[in-house]
């Protein structure tokens, strides 16, 4: 709590704690994308009443796209949501001042992925050059492509690039239309074995293998709301640890809690697809040994500079703008293991 100096505040506060229909915090959280396996975590901590315990009110809600929670958030209509902090820079390179920055990071190891078919040719990054390549224009993996061509000499003259919706990604793959696609690597592989395609036969690039420095997805805030309730916040960043702790260690039993949302998921599809985020995205070396949530400052910086090379910054880029670590909680409780 923070107390002020005025005793009549004191006791107002004190007055609203003794009420015993004292209303939650409502917290609304904005997913980037649909109710799959990675969602989970936070569909569990709901269930298990984590948030409750912070007196946090949370709903979970379907996403449309990495960059679909950032606008939801920044008009304050979401408290927290969660996206791509890379289209979080560019979004506040263009509304600057605008009130949201991340404040837990998720994906340490960012998803983004350039999803081919061997049969079609695609076992290198430089087997994209010839061939037509899938792109939903709103996709993070999408954005970041520029950068992952780059690191990799690729010559973008010689990549037809086939604009996209979401819902036709992984059917033009499984049908051939395109030799390859990107889209984050758990959503891309699995929704394709699933319309029949040979596991042998997908090559999946994980942009973070080639030379791309980027973070990935981050739980990002209204930062009128955090200040206003800062202990929600870290309310909230500690519940959503403990979703990510018994998500890692019984995925099935976190999927349950996501099927209950969407019915016509599948079971076993989902809880792979979670595992799949958690051993190649969540749970990396630097998370083992420094918990989920913060960020490595070099890093981050070198992935700002990296950004920078296919991204003109209208102002010079500050890491503090795009990342505030102040509401992490400090008592240990984003140690996953």
């Amino acid at each position: 709590m923070f107390h002020h100096p005025l005793a009549g505040l004191a006791a107002a506060s004190f007055l609203a704690a003794a009420t015993p229909a004292l209303a939650e915090t409502a917290m609304p959280f904005a997913l980037d994308w649909k109710f799959e396996g990675p969602a989970a975590p936070y569909t569990l901590a709901v269930d298990k009443g984590y948030y409750k315990a912070e007196g946090l009110d949370v709903t979970v809600t379907e996403g449309a796209g990495s960059l679909d929670a950032i606008p939801k958030v920044a008009t304050g209509a979401y408290p927290v949501g969660f996206t791509d902090i890379n289209s979080l820079m560019k979004f506040l390179d263009q509304n600057p001042g605008a009130p949201v920055t991340a404040v837990m990071m998720v994906y340490d190891k960012p998803p983004f992925a350039v999803v081919g078919r061997k049969s079609l040719g695609i076992e290198t990054p430089k087997d994209l050059e010839g061939k037509v390549l899938g792109a939903p224009p709103p996709d993070g993996a999408w954005a970041q492509f520029p950068i992952f061509a780059k690191e990799q000499g690729l010559d973008m003259t010689k990549i037809t690039v086939e604009p996209v919706g979401f819902p036709v990604r992984e059917p033009m793959l499984a049908e051939g239309k395109v030799a390859a696609i990107t889209g984050f690597s758990f959503t891309s592989t699995l929704n394709a074995e699933r319309l029949g395609v040979p596991a042998d036969d997908l090559t999946v690039l994980l942009m973070a293998d080639y030379g791309v420095a980027l973070y990935g997805n981050a739980v990002i805030v209204n930062t009128d709301f955090a200040k206003a309730n800062p202990e929600a916040v870290t309310g909230f960043i500690r519940a959503t640890a403990k979703g990510w702790k018994d998500a890692i260690a019984a995925p099935a039993a976190a999927v349950e809690t996501l099927v209950k949302r969407n019915p016509a998921a599948d079971a076993s599809l989902e809880t792979k697809r979670l595992e799949l985020a958690i051993s190649g995205n969540v749970l990396t070396d630097y998370v083992k040994e420094h918990g989920i949530g913060s960020v490595d400052p070099a890093r981050f910086a070198t992935s700002i500079e990296q950004l920078g090379t296919t991204y003109a910054f209208k102002t010079t880029p500050e890491a503090k703008t795009f990342f505030d670590p102040e509401y992490l909680p400090t008592d240990g409780s984003l140690m996953l293991q």
